[in-house]
């Protein structure tokens, strides 16, 4: 890990990093402001539109998190500089999903809806792809560990079957898919016509 925590994080414009001496750091951007404790053992320095995070010696622990802690203030930057986001497709005959206030409402083949309540600093919203005429949904925020799990809840209620696809599913996500059961009536057929010639 101690080759990405050397890697310096660029601070775009409109960014604003406060470090302070008990690792608590500060990222103030467009989209929103995030606060993390990371460790204090780590130092971090900023020089000309650059960030750097230090560590103080070569130990394992010190090694594994520098690395850590760039990724996380790194992911801080992005976050609150351009935000994240998980894009879900819905698939299934019937299957619905619409944003009533905050609240994403999903129709996916149970005999009530179900509701979901958004995370905090998470948003969704919903559209209809014109080539399937399926629900697309967005789930958006500046936190990036927020998204993927709110996205990862959104997906567990009816994660996509291997056999007809059904479900929701990320929109880079590949189902594996089975063959549906059949020639069994032949199987049968066959030992049975083994079985006679014996």
């Amino acid at each position: 890990m101690s080759r990405i925590g050397k890697q310096p994080i660029p601070i775009p414009a409109g960014v604003t990093i406060t470090a302070e001496e008990d690792g608590r750091i500060t990222v103030k951007g467009p989209k929103g402001t995030l606060t993390r404790q990371l460790s204090p053992d780590m130092k971090i320095t900023q020089n000309e539109g650059i960030l750097l995070v230090e560590r103080p010696t070569d130990t394992d622990r010190h090694r594994a998190l520098h690395g850590l802690t760039r990724t996380l203030v790194a992911n801080m930057v992005i976050g609150v500089a351009t935000g994240y986001q998980k894009v879900l497709n819905v698939t299934g005959v019937g299957f619905r999903a619409t944003v009533t206030g905050q609240k994403l409402t999903l129709n996916v083949g149970y005999s009530h809806p179900v509701e979901i309540e958004p995370r905090p600093g998470i948003t969704f919203s919903t559209v209809v792809d014109p080539a399937t005429r399926m629900p697309v949904i967005t789930v958006s925020g500046i936190d990036k560990q927020q998204v993927g799990q709110q996205a990862a809840e959104v997906r567990k209620v009816r994660k996509p079957e291997p056999y007809k696809g059904k479900g929701i599913r990320y929109s880079d996500e590949i189902v594996r898919r089975k063959a549906g059961k059949s020639g069994k009536a032949g199987a049968k057929g066959g030992k049975g016509g083994a079985k006679a010639k014996k």
